[in-house]
């Protein structure tokens, strides 16, 4: 049985990253970048398909709640260093305790992976299993020996294993293994680097120094968030989470670092998250800027422009890493999936999706960006008006939604609502502005057709609530937003009665789905999902600002400990199974939990700082 998704952690080096298991196991890593094919991809498959493992040799065997079955007794905890994404796992068995310290540098050109062992108490024997798969576990490498290092050779890629001091290693079973003792105070630090085949091996990075050094950077970042309200601890990781998922040459934001991970195991809501979605702006732009990460919001801002230029009509919902638009799906048949989980899936068709939503989030993004003061950028005025030009002609038609829904296109409410965001933020700018360029009137003419429409035609007045699409009776997580983002004041009877509709119908055991499933009425998928955790935060963030603060603040605490040991939330939670389901780490629920922190905790007089 292969772990948990909650029994992973997270480490990278802000160009891609690794999952490492409970276990000692690697099982993901895709290099050099985010959304490159994986060399470790037992996450959705077996061993057979990549991973790499170093752990005491009393701890083999599957992983259990209390340890390993059929092996002597042992312990392993584990924690993130303060502030960092460097990784220490504490195993203590029957000959002693050990320390595995797990991390990525910062790269300079290749990427590497450093693992320290370190002997804490006792003798302990260790084993490690290094089974290479290039292109997502289907790829057995050449091995050889050179210089020191175990090579790996296959195509395009190139991978060098070394230790320090040097331990014996062999091959057997298409895999590496070596086997070697640590005392107290002694250390074996193991490094995997990554180059293309074509080029000469880089330059060799020293395992301690590297650790210091990466320490160092990401605790200085650490020490620039604002937030000091409750639960700061928790705040805090989401943030170091969010920064680990930024592709620092471009600026661009992975929604997650896998694929494929399930929304219900065993069922096909099984989707590629590793690229950038343009409906997370606003509310990641928000969060690095009232947390005090300047820098990292004004990259994101200019990924945004770069990815956004061009046609309107041609605006993508989601892009790649660099703001690539070609993204094509398909299914990888030589993987069982996780936990049979099927189909594993690269790429993304609904990228290709009309999601009206989409426009008004980059509309509300630049003036968030405005607001905030950061460096104007002198193009991005004409992208606004193209894009209201665009959405002029266009806001009347039918689409996918922010749900990427497989179903057929319907006047969805959220969408609807987001383009009278668009028309919004245009109207204010060009009021506070009288300088700026375009016509206010017709912009002013189009954002009350919007609102009224909305309102005739998307509000259920027998019901006393807003609906997912016009003339239905489903409702959606969305509607949430329709007072953050000021369609209507917070205490409109029409907001009230749908965060009341929203709670009651939306629920599940205690948390919020995004939308009804049953029967694939919406999404044109069979099978459930888990409850989305992001809704559980907007439903918090919803019944603050209707009043509601201390229902707000218990729901707000139930969502905080749902995150695992070392503070990380996926996509969505079963809560009949108490167990995390989709991509892991999620961008959207930490987006989500930093947001709701500094709604309920952010100003002085609800009682936080920051």
């Amino acid at each position: 049985m292969r772990p948990h998704i909650e029994d992973y952690a997270l480490i990278g080096d802000h160009q891609t990253a690794a999952l490492v298991g409970r276990d000692g196991s690697i099982d993901w890593l895709c290099l050099p970048r985010f959304d490159s094919p994986a060399c470790f991809a037992a996450l959705l498959g077996g061993e057979e398909n990549g991973h790499w493992r170093i752990a005491p040799k009393t701890a083999e065997g599957p992983e259990t709640a209390e340890g390993p079955e059929g092996a002597a007794e042992h312990r392993t905890t584990r924690a993130y260093r303060p502030g960092s994404l460097v990784l220490d796992t504490e195993w203590e068995t029957p000959d002693g305790s050990v320390r595995v310290t797990d991390f990525m540098p910062q790269r300079d050109r290749a990427p590497d992976v450093v693992r320290i062992v370190e002997g804490l108490s006792g003798r302990v024997t260790l084993r490690g299993t290094l089974r290479l798969r290039f292109d997502y576990g289907s790829v057995v490498p050449w091995m050889r020996r050179a210089d020191g290092h175990r090579v790996a050779v296959a195509g395009p890629d190139s991978a060098w294993l070394r230790s320090e001091p040097d331990v014996h290693t062999w091959g057997e079973d298409f895999g590496t293994h070596s086997e070697f003792t640590v005392e107290a105070g002694e250390t074996v630090a193991f490094v995997l680097t990554w180059h293309p085949s074509h080029e000469k091996r880089p330059p060799l990075i020293d395992p301690h120094e590297s650790l210091r050094h990466s320490l160092e950077d990401w605790q200085a970042w650490a020490d620039r968030c604002r937030y000091e309200g409750p639960h700061r601890e928790a705040v805090l990781r989401s943030l170091l989470t969010l920064k680990a998922l930024i592709f620092a040459p471009t600026g661009g934001i992975v929604a997650a670092p896998t694929s494929s991970l399930p929304e219900e195991i065993g069922g096909v809501r099984n989707w590629d998250y590793r690229y950038c979605w343009l409906r997370d702006s606003t509310l990641t732009l928000g969060a690095l800027l009232s947390a005090g990460y300047l820098d990292e919001a004004e990259a994101w801002r200019d990924w945004l422009l770069r990815a956004a230029a061009g046609d309107p009509a041609d605006l993508q919902i989601m892009y790649g890493l660099a703001g690539e638009r070609r993204l094509p799906e398909q299914e990888l048949d030589w993987l069982s999936g996780y936990r049979d989980s099927r189909p594993v899936r690269t790429g993304n068709d609904a990228a290709h999706q009309l999601q009206l939503d989409v426009y008004g989030e980059v509309v509300d993004s630049l003036a968030l960006a405005r607001r905030e003061g950061l460096k104007a950028q002198p193009h991005a005025w004409r992208l606004q008006l193209a894009l209201l030009d665009f959405l002029e002609e266009t806001w009347r038609e039918p689409d996918e939604g922010l749900w990427e829904v497989r179903g057929p296109r319907r006047h969805f409410v959220h969408s609807k609502v987001m383009v009278w965001v668009a028309a919004d933020r245009t109207v204010r700018a060009m009021e506070e502005d009288p300088e700026l360029p375009g016509d206010i009137e017709r912009l002013r003419k189009m954002r009350d057709a919007v609102h009224r429409e909305v309102c005739e035609r998307g509000y259920d007045a027998e019901r006393g609530t807003f609906t997912q699409y016009y003339g239905s009776s489903e409702l959606d997580a969305a509607l949430l937003l329709l007072p953050r983002v000021g369609f209507l004041p917070p205490d409109d009877p029409r907001v009230l009665g749908t965060v009341d509709a929203v709670r009651d119908e939306l629920t599940y055991k205690g948390f919020l789905r995004r939308y009804s499933a049953d029967e694939t009425v919406v999404d044109g998928l069979p099978g459930q999902e888990g409850a989305f955790l992001v809704c559980s935060f907007w439903l918090a963030d919803a019944l603050h600002m209707t009043g509601r603060k201390k229902e707000a603040r218990e729901l707000f605490e139930r969502l905080v400990a749902l995150r695992n040991d070392v503070g990380l939330l996926a996509e969505e939670y079963d809560p009949v199974a108490g167990r995390q389901l989709g991509n892991f780490p999620q961008a959207f629920s930490h987006i989500g939990l930093v947001g709701t922190a500094l709604t309920l905790f952010g100003t002085a007089d609800e009682g936080g700082g920051g």
